[in-house]
């Protein structure tokens, strides 16, 4: 029987944030460089990312299956939907569906080519669903061989801002590819805090997250320092930007940084109210930058002459 309660918790809308982010901001540049905007573009890049999502969440609870089944210290953020732990989807209702999710984005691509003149789209689907498949299955299943934190890092800051960029101005000429630099940081800090809470789940099915390889402590004292490295380098995304504007554009996301330095010693994925603070805080610096920079491209983009 159809359960609409269990495929809204499989689809994961608070992870929608860490997709429309990096789309927006690459829609601001487009804005700053070009003066090109489009409301129904926004829409559609937006039903994109909606069903670049489900493929990604549907992929990762199947793939995840069995390693998710011992987690018992995922949060929100991690740990996958639970569905299939919970036994409310069975995997391949996952699997076929991540499947007609991509068939419905690469349908979409095919309409931004053939009817809004954006003849690349599909190249980005084509991108996406072989980061998908390269951070989730053999051969290369990156997630747990390791590398999955460089995957998210090219998914979510580079293709995304890439993305966004091209749909709006409808080409990438004008793209100031220094920007991805930072935002590829940004994406890697992502992967980063994800992993946390599942690390006892992941060392024991021998998937090796980041903060399996190197530990947990590492692996938060690295998110935050990629994340101040990526914030210090606001200049590089938005232009004219002098060192009193990032300094000030980076003021927020460092304060939340640094009230998330006392959990750096103790956060452990067992202690899981610590870890799921820790999370937030610095999951909410890095959106909280991209969201600054996108508003100052934005002035940037009504202040062209």
């Amino acid at each position: 029987m159809f359960d609409p309660a269990a495929w809204l918790q499989a689809s994961r809308p608070l992870a929608q944030v860490n997709l429309v982010v990096p789309l927006w901001l690459g829609q601001a540049l487009a804005f700053a460089h070009t003066g090109a905007f489009r409301l129904p573009t926004l829409y559609a890049s937006q039903m994109f990312v909606a069903l670049l999502l489900l493929v990604i969440v549907f992929s990762n609870d199947y793939a995840d299956r069995d390693t998710d089944a011992a987690n018992t210290t995922y949060n929100e953020f991690s740990g996958g939907s639970r569905v299939l732990p919970e036994g409310r989807l069975r995997p391949g209702e996952l699997r076929d569906a991540a499947w007609l999710a991509l068939i419905g984005l690469a349908a979409l691509s095919l309409w931004l080519a053939l009817g809004a003149g954006r003849p690349w789209a599909p190249a980005f689907v084509a991108g996406a669903a072989l980061l998908v498949w390269i951070y989730n299955f053999p051969p290369l299943r990156l997630s747990y061989r390791g590398g999955g934190e460089i995957v998210q890092g090219l998914g979510t800051g580079v293709l995304l801002p890439l993305f966004g960029f091209y749909v709006q101005a409808g080409s990438l000429a004008a793209f100031p590819w220094l920007a991805l630099a930072p935002l590829f940081l940004l994406g890697v800090v992502g992967n980063f805090l994800t992993s946390l809470p599942d690390v006892p789940s992941d060392r024991s099915s021998g998937k090796r997250s980041y903060a399996v390889r190197r530990g947990q402590w590492a692996a938060r004292r690295h998110s935050l320092e990629l994340l101040v490295m990526a914030a210090l380098m606001g200049g590089l995304v938005v232009p004219g930007l002098g060192a009193a504007g990032v300094a000030l554009l980076a003021a927020p996301a460092l304060v939340l940084v640094a009230r998330s330095v006392p959990l750096l010693g103790s956060a452990d994925a067992e202690q899981r109210d610590e870890c799921r603070r820790f999370i937030l805080l610095v999951a909410g610096a890095g959106h909280l930058q991209c969201v600054l920079w996108s508003l100052a491209l934005v002035v940037v983009g009504f202040l062209r002459p």
